[in-house]
């Protein structure tokens, strides 16, 4: 008993060390923060993925439930995963900044806590980017699910580099939480802004989109969950000012030229956001989008 019991540690420490040097295909980044409801779900769907080489950096962001206790529980039953526990908040792109320099992967990979990536969605996207070396981040299409799981629509996106700029200045072009994209162009335009907050992906794209090319892949790879929850006017007027902001500065700094159509569109979205209720406008939003009129 005591030699077989010593050949089992042997083996534990070995693959202990194994796991400290072996550089995996795929940095998947997942920041946490008050994320019980829906972050074990979230979770299985990276854990059940068909591209097996990849780990998984859990950022808890301070949170004040019990969802450090959930990602512990997750590292304890699986070696990929690795849990980062922030002391105080830093917010989104602070903690992703956190995650990604400890990142071994050259390949980065966003998910948030309360989505769900389809079984084949990091090997689709990692052979993508193996086989388009000129293409620094990719995205996808994807289903929206209402808090119960339901899919209540979907969502498609231009698959070119040029296409996906030209739509940068009405919406995304991305789904943030669905990208994966190459470490070395993240650090050259120097990682997320946390001064951007909460629109830290969108200025992460004006900058990365001025020297990289885009893609994405026309096929739903990703269950995006879409909370309409009572935000506080001063919360979406924030969004907003920050967001318009940015498309000044992509404008002004980076050389970006908005249509006259884009234009019009941001200033209606400017002057929507002082009166009209939040959930209106996400769902005006997501109708216009989803007819493609924007």
């Amino acid at each position: 008993m005591a030699a077989s019991a010593c050949q089992e540690k042997v083996k534990m420490l070995l693959y202990l060390h194994y796991l400290m040097i072996h550089k995996p295909l795929v940095s998947v980044i997942l920041p946490v923060y008050n994320a019980k409801q829906y972050l074990a779900e979230a979770i299985e769907s990276v854990l059940s993925q068909t591209l097996k080489d990849f780990e998984l950096i859990l950022i808890n962001d301070a949170s004040t439930d019990n969802t450090l206790a959930i990602t512990n529980s997750f590292k304890k039953r699986d070696r990929r995963i690795r849990v980062i526990n922030n002391k105080k908040n830093l917010q989104m792109a602070e903690s992703l900044n956190l995650g990604i320099r400890e990142a071994k992967a050259d390949l980065i990979a966003r998910m948030d806590q309360d989505d769900i990536s389809l079984p084949e969605r990091l090997e689709i996207q990692y052979k993508f980017l193996q086989s388009y070396p000129d293409v620094a981040i990719v995205g996808n299409d994807i289903s929206i699910i209402d808090e119960k799981g339901k899919i209540i629509g979907k969502r498609t996106y231009p698959t070119t580099s040029s296409s996906l700029k030209y739509i940068m200045f009405r919406y995304s072009p991305f789904a943030h939480p669905t990208v994966m994209f190459r470490k070395l162009a993240y650090q050259k335009v120097k990682g997320y802004d946390p001064k951007t907050y909460p629109c830290d992906d969108i200025d992460f794209w004006f900058r990365l989109g001025k020297q990289y090319k885009f893609a994405s892949i026309p096929r739903i790879l990703f269950k995006y969950r879409l909370t309409i929850r009572s935000s506080s006017h001063n919360n979406v007027l924030k969004t907003e000012i920050m967001g318009f902001k940015i498309k000044i500065r992509a404008i002004k700094t980076y050389g970006y030229k908005p249509t006259l159509f884009d234009i019009i569109y941001n200033i209606m979205q400017f002057i929507t956001a002082w009166f009209m209720p939040t959930r209106q406008r996400i769902l005006l939003y997501n109708f216009l989008r989803s007819r493609k009129i924007i």
